[in-house]
């Protein structure tokens, strides 16, 4: 009998799962960088943020809730269009997103941890991390749910706790003050384009519910639902910190710390040991490298058993219940890609994948809409929902590949990592026979 994956993850375990991986290294990791970037316009950028990851995140509810399925992104795209070669391209790039956003997430781990004074380089640091949550993904999913819930549970409490520390501090300064040198509209729109796209890693997870629906009891109702609900909390606990941080701290201090929020609190509340507080920004970026594991795994599961990608990735432990060999295979390609760029860039070039991929996926799905055979979910937005999610995305990817101010290496990543998927494409050759039969 093949091994299957199991449904144990109910509709409040999605939620924990998909707001554990919006909290975790977007927020912690990268809040100093975007104050440093905005200014005092931080929560503007957030917002743009939270506006291009709304209307897809109601198209990846709609599509959770008609097919849901493991490697969802990569299934819609075959379904709608029928070219194996484009769907390769998306379900390989979606991975490769949580490839960037996990060496990410280990290269801010070695920097809390050397914060504790640890004094080890950041490579040794990261790849031990790697390793470490690697070994919980493989154990299965029971485990890395409960790893879920325990992680998600500490960096929600250590969110709340900036703000709480820091609502004294509200009202303090003037949220509409342009950043340092941007003397016109014009330059204030480029930055915050910039940030929005830089902000937009913090709400990356979504689409990572979309890829366990497998592994969902009554995904049709829940993976959407619970979708939505981890959208708003996380939009409204952002926004909170961001108000929290700029009225703490100078735009100047914020980009400067290699641990923004430690500082934030150390400064709102000295009384609150700093360590304690590096600890849980460990246990959050941890939770969101963990969970972008288990979406890259299961993506290169589902489009093995698609026939895009060799069939030892769709391979399931016989006892763990786990895509053991997809596992293993993200792990090296992820340590050596964390060796590649620094955070700024990896977490761009994340971004920039997946704005990508949403805006495929966001038209694939106008089209399945206006296609009158195809079965309609639980959940269903207005055609205007999709349209505008991926102009939006469009609009994003534009802004930031054209602005000459901009940093070059984020889209050089981007582009390199899609050069290399097209390539592979042309020598595998995969015959995609889930494409032939979502067409079919």
């Amino acid at each position: 009998m093949t091994a299957e994956l199991k449904r144990t993850m109910g509709l409040g375990a999605l939620v924990i799962y998909g707001v554990g991986d919006m909290l975790g290294a977007g927020i912690y990791g990268l809040i100093g960088k975007a104050a440093g970037l905005m200014g005092h316009l931080m929560w503007a950028g957030f917002c743009g943020a939270m506006l291009a990851a709304l209307f897809t995140g109601l198209s990846y509810a709609t599509i959770g809730s008609r097919y849901p399925r493991a490697a969802g992104a990569a299934y819609v795209t075959a379904r709608a269009y029928g070219k194996p070669w484009l769907t390769w391209l998306v379900g390989l790039g979606v991975a490769a997103s949580g490839l960037t956003s996990m060496a990410t997430g280990s290269r801010v781990i070695a920097g809390y941890l050397q914060k504790l004074g640890i004094d080890l380089p950041t490579p040794v640091l990261a790849i031990t991390a790697l390793v470490l949550i690697a070994s919980i993904v493989w154990r299965g999913m029971r485990e890395s749910t409960w790893f879920n819930v325990v992680c998600t549970g500490v960096e929600v409490s250590g969110l709340l706790l900036v703000i709480a520390v820091g609502i004294p501090y509200w009202g303090n300064v003037d949220l509409t003050t342009p950043p340092l040198g941007a003397e016109d509209g014009g330059t204030i729109a480029r930055i915050l384009i910039q940030g929005a796209v830089l902000t937009f890693f913090s709400f990356i997870g979504f689409e990572d519910m979309l890829n366990v629906s497998e592994e969902a009891k009554d995904p049709e109702r829940n993976v959407p639902l619970a979708l939505c609900l981890a959208l708003v909390i996380a939009t409204v606990i952002y926004l909170a910190v961001c108000v929290t941080a700029l009225s703490v701290l100078t735009p100047a201090e914020l980009g400067a710390s290699k641990a923004a929020l430690v500082d934030v609190v150390g400064r709102a509340a000295p009384w609150f040991p700093p360590s304690a507080f590096t600890a849980i920004g460990i246990f959050a970026v941890a939770n969101t490298a963990l969970l972008n594991f288990v979406m890259g795994s299961r993506l290169l599961y589902g489009m093995s058993r698609q026939g895009l990608l060799p069939l030892a990735l769709g391979r399931i432990h016989p006892t763990r219940h786990t895509p053991h060999v997809a596992i293993l295979t993200l792990l090296g390609i992820v340590c050596v890609l964390m060796l590649t760029a620094d955070i700024d860039a990896l977490a761009s070039a994340t971004s920039l994948l997946l704005l990508t991929a949403f805006v495929v996926v966001n038209m694939a799905l106008v089209v399945l809409k206006l296609r009158p055979q195809e079965p309609r979910g639980r959940f269903e937005v207005p055609l205007v929902v999709p349209i505008l999610g991926a102009v939006i995305c469009a609009a994003l990817i534009a802004a930031r590949v054209l602005d000459p101010a901009a940093d070059r290496r984020a889209p050089l990543i981007t582009a390199g990592i899609l050069a290399v998927l097209a390539v592979l494409y042309a020598i595998v050759r995969p015959k995609g026979e889930a494409v032939e039969e979502a067409v079919g």
